[in-house]
């Protein structure tokens, strides 16, 4: 079964596993497909997370595929620059390395049976002979021709002409980015991290006054780690551990365990506010510790104790919302799922943070680099501050739900302060309320807190939950605003429910351009 946000990586996905590949070798295919196919979503020029299960082995491992912050990157070369924050967009955003190559080379060497070159074919093909352009690619570049006009280098791709984006159903062809998955391809890691892909994004970055030199990308490297471990009704449920969020999703898990839902009902007025402030408990404790933990620990143990989550499932009101503020995050990733037919499974997610980016193209490569860095504080008192060689406060947290330690659901979403408030529900809803992956995605969502460029900490809610609910959330307190039925801003979430007799079963987003496809 392959699950992903564009339906040519899902398909890429499943003919490498119809070609005879495993898990592992498919999910780099889509990985890589999908840094063609949804280009403003993610690319390799970011960063990835993974949660691997392998049957063989019996075990449950996450690769970081994030970056650490250039040797230069500092608080003071932003202050002596007149800067008060690190810039969201344009070069000087692109202060942390891409991981995500790094990621599939190791992913691959570890457990792969297919060669870099095989798995990168599909996506090659996208690139150089182009794809029909997605709903979402058009709508995104439409929604952000200012800041592509704004890098000459990135909107002759994105948007040629300047005047306005390619219609959806258009070819959309990326033949510097071809040529930089060709050379990939012909040279592996080090053509990207040592060779001559590197060198170029960093000349490139040199003549905007960038960060990141040649030691950073030659130093580079991803890291094997154990997942944080909660449950869930009896069901064990895996996440990544800092730097990013997955703890998150796990407290919120544990805080709703102490209601009963049954009882509640699903769709509710109750239903929807106790999430919304399970969720909020989590991100206040969330944004008060997560950062590199080789630079600051995080005392995962402690939060996600189950008597401290029953501790702070005693604070909810349910018939008032606590006035918490949130952290402005980046929202566009991609995540995807895939599970062979000998029992692995992998279950990631991949960003470029915002939507295209930094907006940066780095010369002639086609590559958009990620602006994940521009979330580190440049407060010197602040647990995320900018230091040289760190991780920052990551969002990107792939999961996984175990029954007798065998993966039962995959689930993952795109949307940065979304990603642990849909997984929660999708939790919930296939856990609670017996809905297979497609009813729980499909069901009406909401999203609380802001992005950038929003003042407020809104509570969305799709216009499909009733006006009657809607309006005893705002009698709440809280701040609503309706959307469209199936909106965007909910995400774009994928799940793989495997039950015992060893059936799958696929959910795709409809507010995605995405597929399932299992046989």
């Amino acid at each position: 079964m392959v699950v992903s946000p564009h339906a040519l990586a899902t398909s890429a996905g499943a003919r490498i596993l119809a070609r005879g590949g495993n898990a592992y070798d498919a999910a780099v295919a889509i990985s890589a497909c999908l840094a063609v196919v949804y280009p403003h979503m993610t690319g390799i020029g970011g960063d990835s997370f993974w949660l691997l299960y392998n049957r063989s082995e019996q075990s449950l491992r996450g690769y970081n595929g994030s970056g650490r912050s250039g040797c230069g990157a500092s608080r003071e070369r932003f202050a002596a620059m007149g800067m008060t924050a690190v810039p969201t967009r344009g070069p000087l955003s692109a202060v942390t390395v891409p991981g995500m190559v790094d990621s599939w080379a190791e992913i691959l060497g570890t457990y792969g049976t297919m060669a870099l070159p095989e798995v990168l074919e599909p996506a090659i093909g996208y690139a150089v002979s182009g794809f029909p352009l997605s709903r979402d690619q058009q709508l995104q570049t439409a929604a952000r021709l200012e800041l592509l006009r704004s890098m000459p280098g990135t909107v002759g791709i994105y948007a040629p002409g300047g005047l306005k984006a390619p219609a959806a159903g258009s070819r959309f062809v990326q033949r510097e980015l071809g040529r930089s998955l060709q050379k990939l391809a012909a040279g592996g890691r080090d053509a990207f991290y040592k060779g001559e892909i590197g060198a170029a994004i960093v000349q490139a970055l040199a003549a905007e006054g960038g960060i990141l030199t040649a030691d950073d990308f030659a130093d580079h490297h991803g890291d094997w780690v154990l997942p944080v471990t909660g449950s869930y009704r009896g069901t064990k449920l895996a996440q990544m551990p800092p730097n990013s969020q997955g703890f998150a999703g796990i407290m919120a898990a544990h805080i709703v365990e102490n209601f009963d839902l049954e009882r509640i009902g699903h769709g509710t007025y109750e239903y929807y506010h106790l999430l919304v402030e399970a969720l909020k408990l989590s991100f206040r404790d969330r944004n008060r510790v997560l950062t590199d933990p080789a630079f600051s620990p995080v005392d995962v143990g402690t939060l996600t104790d189950k008597a401290y989550c029953a501790k702070l499932a005693g604070e909810i009101d349910m018939s008032r919302a606590a006035g918490m503020d949130s952290a402005p995050l980046g929202s566009d990733t991609a995540y995807a799922a895939v599970t062979d037919g000998e029992g692995n499974a992998v279950s990631f997610i991949q960003s470029l943070y915002f939507e295209f980016g930094s907006g940066f193209t780095a010369g002639d490569t086609g590559i958009l680099l990620q602006n994940r860095g521009s979330f580190f504080s440049l407060d010197p008192a602040h647990v995320n501050r900018l230091e040289p060689r760190k991780r920052t406060f990551h969002t990107l947290m792939p999961a996984m739900a175990l029954r007798e330690d065998r993966p039962f659901l995959l689930y993952g979403t795109q949307g940065g302060e979304g990603q642990p408030q849909t997984q929660t529900a999708l939790l919930t809803r296939i856990m609670d309320f017996g809905m297979d992956p497609q009813e729980a995605i499909s069901a009406p969502r909401w999203l609380w807190g802001r992005t950038w460029g929003e003042e407020t900490r809104e509570l969305k809610l799709e216009s499909r939950i009733p006006a009657g609910v809607a309006d005893q959330l705002a009698a709440a307190g809280h701040v609503v605003k309706r959307v469209s039925a199936y909106d965007g801003a909910a995400g774009h979430a994928g799940a793989i429910l495997i039950r015992e007799d060893g059936t799958r079963f696929g959910g795709s987003d409809p507010r995605s351009d995405g597929a399932a496809i299992g046989w």
